[in-house]
């Protein structure tokens, strides 16, 4: 009993210098920032808008690949094949390689000189420069967070369960929507979840994409070089309040989903 008890005290004290470290430079951040620059911060339409557009193009573009990245992830939790371990680092590499090689990378696929640059000029679109190629540089540093949870969800799932429902006559597209999707939910709920936070929160892919129209991250960074240390922490506080808030009712949704 008394080791047990050594040993939990041991576990709380290595666990509460992680939260420590990483509560203290946030507590700090708030306690440091000039409450009168943060009202006006607050009243800054341009950081308002960066916000806004930062929450919206991160929500969108999860929400999209979404619709790619799940039945993808149930491919691999499913299917042996040649190559899988491949597919799977070729996933797992925008975790690790700069992300400023994320952008470059990104901006080599969907420049005006590229096939996809040229067919999205007939339609007078330019990605650099613009929304979408905000939203393409958020996906490719995200999409491995919502690939991997999903793929985790529904390696979960009991493969018997489906087989059985097929011997029942149920079709292979009923059988992922009634039983594979919903017993997988939570880790797929997980994933988007980091996903959007991934992106949100994505800087150097985008600012090689787009400059502008400022994501807020770009703006705390120009902000900082122009104005100094006291007009970014203002802004970035707002956004990681902003943020927190979100991801609070995103959790509360999450959970209350789990409960049914």
């Amino acid at each position: 009993m008394k080791e047990k008890n050594t040993f939990n005290l041991l576990l709380i004290f290595l666990g509460g210098v992680v939260l420590l470290f990483i509560f203290a430079p946030l507590a700090n951040l708030y306690l440091d920032t000039s409450k009168t620059e943060l009202f006006e911060s607050a009243r800054d339409s341009e950081v308002i808008d960066s916000i806004f557009l930062t929450l919206k193009i991160s929500f969108f573009t999860t929400l999209l690949f979404a619709l790619f990245a799940i039945p993808l992830s149930y491919l691999l939790a499913r299917k042996k094949f040649t190559g899988k371990s491949i597919v799977q680092g070729i996933i797992d590499l925008p975790i690790v390689i700069p992300h400023s090689a994320a952008g470059i990378a990104v901006l080599g696929f969907v420049s005006r000189d590229t096939f996809l640059g040229k067919f999205a000029g007939e339609l007078g679109i330019n990605f650099v420069g613009h929304p979408i190629g905000i939203g393409f540089a958020m996906a490719f540093v995200s999409l491995p967070f919502l690939i991997n949870s999903a793929r985790d969800g529904f390696i979960a799932v009991p493969e018997q369960l489906e087989k059985t429902a097929y011997s029942l006559g149920a079709s292979y597209v009923r059988t992922f929507f009634t039983i594979s999707l919903p017993l997988a939910h939570k880790s797929i709920i997980t994933g988007l979840i980091l996903m959007f936070a991934r992106g949100m929160s994505e800087f150097g892919a985008v600012i090689i994409l787009a400059y502008h129209p400022m994501v807020t991250p770009i703006l705390i960074y120009e902000r900082f070089t122009s104005y100094g240390l006291e007009n970014a922490k203002t802004i970035s506080v707002i956004f990681i309040s902003v943020s927190m808030v979100f991801f609070i009712i995103l959790r509360i949704i999450s959970s209350k989903n789990e409960k049914k």
